[in-house]
């Protein structure tokens, strides 16, 4: 029997399952050393004397920096609709308004060119999303940034570890970084999530806030040899801090992250040399200096084609392929669509883009014959 080829698979080894057990053997479950050990790896790894907070998810990152930046209720924050939803959600959980900006047609990043038209008075931050792992124009959105006072957040879920004009994501002039390592991201620690910043007082905000509000570090209290019991509540916090056994995962996985994107790097030019001549829209490559993460590769089924999207997608499964669709534009999900009124065509290219959008499978250890089996399926399906 064929077996099936997953659209995302984590390449795991011994390492951190040796890390993992040594935590479940020392007694340190939650919030502890390797946890900061993994900070330490991952502020060193970045570069650019940023500060690391390592959190359970990049959604506590997003909603912590805009929380820390003093986004409140009435404020608003410019992003964009071609993203998972919890890169709004985070602006609704402190009260504010996302503001949507349609995306670029080739790079499905935010089209950079209609930011400064949707800027109001109300107007306190931007949200840029690097999507599949290809950077943002992000000199031109710090320029308009400074231009109107505006602070910036970088969802860079899908963007370890990517370059934008040889400068790694995380040591830009933005004021927070935020990073996924969710199960199907270019590294991961199961749930998990990491914000980056060189604003020590955005840092020790951050600190305190992932873990209800407390001003001493748990591990601090905990690891002492002497009395340590006293803390303060500074804030009504969260709990978004990251556990030991996580980060475990994450001490090894870190040390793979430039394998893993140079093993993401060479599937990606396969399939952009095999599926060149099909009717479809390839995904857009980095400009000469830049590093893409490739964490996804998103072709885009062109009208014309013999098949839709929908179709194809239940053709590969029927092939023991799996497939997904990044994304289901915001503008047209339940929520978004009935608080905000928006239609369809408000977002003409984000929602173009859904149409055809289709995820192939992309993960290091996809051999070169799942590839190739890919591949004849797709061309079967599409010449």
């Amino acid at each position: 029997m064929t077996e099936f080829i997953p659209f995302a698979r984590p390449a795991i080894d011994e390492d951190e399952i040796d890390e993992v057990v040594d935590s479940l053997r020392n007694g340190w479950l939650t919030t502890g050393p390797k946890a900061k050990q993994f900070e330490t790896d991952f502020a060193r790894y970045i570069g650019g004397d940023v500060e690391a907070v390592a959190l359970n998810s990049a959604t506590a990152g997003l909603h912590l920096a805009l929380e820390a930046l003093g986004i409140s209720a009435g404020d608003e924050v410019i992003t964009t609709p071609y993203t998972f939803t919890a890169t709004a959600e985070v602006v609704r959980y402190l009260g504010a308004d996302p503001v949507f900006v349609d995306i670029e047609t080739d790079t499905l990043n935010i089209d950079v060119a209609l930011i400064e038209a949707a800027v109001t008075e109300r107007t306190k931050a931007i949200i840029p999303v690097h999507f599949a792992g290809l950077s943002c124009n992000m000199d031109e959105i710090s320029a308009l940034a400074r231009k109107h006072d505006l602070t910036v957040v970088e969802d860079a879920a899908h963007a370890l570890p990517a370059r934008y004009k040889q400068q790694m994501i995380g040591t830009l002039d933005s004021d927070a970084t935020v990073y996924s390592f969710y199960a199907n991201k270019t590294i991961t620690t199961g749930e998990g999530g990491m914000l980056v910043t060189r604003n020590k007082k955005l840092a020790e905000r951050c600190r305190a806030m992932r873990l209800h509000g407390i001003n001493r570090d748990v591990f601090a209290r905990y690891a002492s040899d002497k009395p340590s019991w006293f803390y303060e509540v500074i804030a009504p916090g969260y709990k978004y801090n990251l556990t030991d056994i996580a980060a475990s995962i994450g001490i090894h996985q870190l040390k793979k992250a430039d394998r893993f994107q140079q093993q993401r790097e060479q599937l990606a030019k396969v399939y952009l040399r095999e599926l060149a001549d099909l009717p479809l829209q390839m995904p857009a490559v980095e400009p000469q200096g830049w590093q893409h993460a490739w964490h996804l590769f998103v072709i885009r089924i062109s009208r014309d084609a013999a098949i839709g999207r929908n179709e194809f997608i239940e053709k590969m499964a029927e092939q023991k392929i799996g497939c997904s669709v990044h994304f289901i534009p915001l503008h047209i999900q339940p929520y978004w669509r009935d608080r905000y009124h928006f239609k369809a065509e408000d977002f003409p290219r984000a929602y173009s883009a859904y149409e055809g959008a289709v995820s192939l499978p992309l993960y290091p250890r996809m051999t070169e014959a799942e590839q190739q089996r890919v591949i004849d399926v797709v061309r079967s399906l599409l010449q």
